[in-house]
C-alpha cells in the first residue's frame, strides 16, 4: 500500500459532477507536487552554494549531461532479456541475465517484486542448468540476504564459482551479522580482487562499525580515488554513506552536502532523500523533511518498496514533534499494516522484523512490548549487530529487564561501533540499575563521538539509512 496522504485516488473528470467532486484532491496533488519542486529546488540551489570539499565533490559532471535514469537503461536490459527468453524458453544463460537485471532493478528501485521475479527467474535457470550456473546461484544469495536469511546466502555463497561475486557476498552476510573480523577479511579479499570503488567503500563500512574512524575515512577515499563514470548508483552510495558517517559524528552540514551531491549525481537515489529528511527532523525542518519524504514517494512511484514503512515513520515522527500524536496514528497504522505483511509471508517477507519491532517501541503502547521482545529475541537469533542488539536492549528495556537490556547493549558496544545514540541507550540502561557513574562514561562517550548530540539528534534516530539508523 502507498502512503494515501501523498497519492489520491484517480477519478476521471468525466461529468461536471465529476469535476465537483474531485477539485479537492486534484488541488491537493497540485500544492503537493509544488511542494516536491519546490524542495528539489531548494536543494539544488544549496548545492550550488554548497563549500563542499572538491575530493567529496563529483568529477565526472560531463557525464551527467545525459539520460541519468538508471530505471530506464534497466527497462530496456530487461525487455532484451524477456524476448530472449521468448525466443529460447530453456536458455539458462539468458534467464541467469534476466535475473540479474531484476535483481538490479529491485536495488535501484527498492521494490520488492522484482525481487521475486529475480528469484524465479534464477530457479528457472537453474532448471534449465543445474551445473555451472554460477550467476544464477548468486542472485539467489542476494534475494536470501535481502530476506535477511544471511545464513543461508553464505550457504548459497559457497557455490558461487566467481570468487568476486561470492566474496562480495560473503562479506554483506559477515557484515549484517555482526561478523565483523570475516567481514574484514572478506573486505580485503575483495579489495585485493576488484580495487574498485564498492570494494573501498564496503572496507569503510566494516572499518566504522568496527569504530576504526581514521581507517574508514582512508577507505572512504580510496573509493571516490578509484571512482569511473556513469557508476552512478555506485557514486551517490559512496557519498551517502560518507554523509550518513559524518551525520553520526555531529558534522551535519558537511553530511547535508554530501547528501545532496548523491542527489546531484542520482536524483534516483533514496537513500540520499531519506537521509535528508532525518537531517531535517534533527535539525527541526520539520516542513522540509516532509517534502522531502513527499518526493521520495513521487520518485517511488505506486508500487510497494522496502522505504514505504520507513517514510510512514519518519511521517509519523514529524506529527509527534510537531505536538500532534493523533495525527501521527494513521501513519504508524500504515507502517504497521505493511510491515506485518512483510514480516509473516514467508514468500515475499523481506526483513522488516526489526522495523516493526522499532514501530512498536516508538509508539509507545504499553500492550506493544512483549511482541517488540518476541520479535527482536527471533531477530538476534539470525544476526547480531549492533543496531539489532541495541534495539533488542530497547525493547528489553522497556519490559523492565534491565540486567538483561544492560548485558545486549555491551555486547553491542564491544562491537566497537561508534555510536553516540548506542552509548547514550547504555547510559539511560545503567542509570536504571543505579550505576550512576558508569552510567556517566556511557554518556560523556557519547558526547565524545558527536558533541551535537542530545534531544534532537535522539528524536531523529532510527530513520536514516546506511551505517548507523
Amino acid at each position: 500500500m502507498k502512503d494515501m496522504h501523498i497519492h489520491e485516488a484517480k477519478l476521471k473528470p468525466w461529468k461536471w459532477l465529476g469535476v465537483a467532486l474531485i477539485g479537492i484532491p486534484i488541488v491537493t496533488g497540485v500544492l503537493i507536487l509544488a511542494e516536491v519542486n519546490l524542495s528539489t529546488q531548494i536543494d539544488s540551489i544549496r548545492w550550488h552554494f554548497s563549500s563542499l570539499d572538491e575530493a567529496y565533490r563529483y568529477p565526472f559532471d560531463e557525464s551527467l549531461s545525459g539520460n541519468r535514469s538508471l530505471v530506464s537503461g534497466l527497462e530496456q536490459e530487461i525487455a532484451f532479456y524477456q524476448e530472449r527468453v521468448r525466443e529460447n524458453p530453456e536458455g539458462a544463460f539468458d534467464r541467469s541475465a534476466l535475473a540479474s537485471a531484476y535483481l538490479r532493478m529491485a536495488r535501484v528501485t527498492g521494490q520488492s517484486n522484482w525481487y521475486l521475479l529475480a528469484e524465479q527467474a534464477a530457479q528457472q535457470s537453474l532448471v534449465s542448468l543445474p551445473i555451472d550456473n554460477s550467476d544464477a546461484i548468486a542472485v539467489l544469495a542476494r534475494v536470501a540476504e535481502a530476506r535477511h536469511d544471511f545464513p543461508g546466502a553464505l550457504r548459497l555463497a559457497e557455490q558461487v564459482t566467481n570468487e568476486r561475486d561470492a566474496v562480495a557476498i560473503q562479506l554483506t552476510s559477515y557484515l549484517a551479522m555482526g561478523k565483523l573480523n570475516e567481514a574484514n577479511q572478506a573486505a580485503d579479499r575483495l579489495i585485493d580482487l576488484t580495487l574498485s570503488m564498492n570494494a573501498f567503500t564496503l572496507k569503510a563500512l566494516v572499518n566504522a562499525t568496527q569504530g576504526n574512524d581514521q581507517e574508514a575515512l582512508q577507505n572512504f577515499q580510496y573509493a571516490l580515488e578509484v571512482e569511473e563514470p556513469i557508476e552512478f548508483t555506485n557514486s551517490a552510495r559512496t557519498r551517502t554513506l560518507l554523509g550518513r558517517y559524518y551525520y553520526e559524528r555531529g558534522q551535519l552540514e558537511l553530511a547535508g552536502d554530501l547528501y545532496r551531491e548523491a542527489l546531484h549525481i542520482s536524483p534516483e537515489y533514496p537513500q540520499a532523500l531519506l537521509n535528508l529528511a532525518q537531517l531535517d527532523i534533527r535539525q527541526g525542518r520539520y516542513s522540509s523533511a516532509d517534502r522531502h519524504y513527499a518526493q521520495l514517494v513521487e520518485k517511488l512511484g505506486s508500487n510497494p518498496t522496502v522505504y514505504d514503512a520507513l517514510i510512514l515513520r519518519g511521517r509519523a515522527r514529524i506529527k509527534v514533534l510537531q505536538g500532534n500524536p493523533e495525527a501521527a496514528n494513521p501513519f504508524w497504522d500504515d507502517a504497521e499494516m505493511l510491515l506485518r505483511q512483510t514480516s509473516t509471508d514467508t514468500n515475499a517477507g523481506f526483513g522488516h522484523r526489526r522495523d516493526l519491532a522499532r514501530l512498536l517501541l516508538e509508539r509507545g503502547r504499553s500492550q506493544d512490548i512483549p511482541e517488540a521482545v518476541a520479535l527482536m529475541q527471533a531477530e538476534v537469533k539470525l544476526r547480531r549487530d549492533a543496531d539489532t542488539l541495541d534495539t533488542y536492549a530497547w525493547a528489553l528495556s522497556q519490559a523492565g529487564d534491565w540486567q538483561e537490556a544492560q548485558h545486549v547493549i555491551q555486547e553491542a558496544i564491544d562491537l566497537g561501533t561508534r555510536d553516540a545514540a548506542l552509548f547514550h541507550r547504555a547510559g539511560t540502561i545503567e542509570q536504571a540499575l543505579g550505576n550512576s557513574a558508569q552510567a556517566n562514561l556511557h554518556f560523556q562517550e557519547a558526547q565524545q563521538i558527536d558533541p551535537t548530540f542530545g534531544d534532537r539528534a535522539l528524536q531523529s534516530t532510527g530513520l536514516g539509512a546506511g551505517l548507523g539508523s
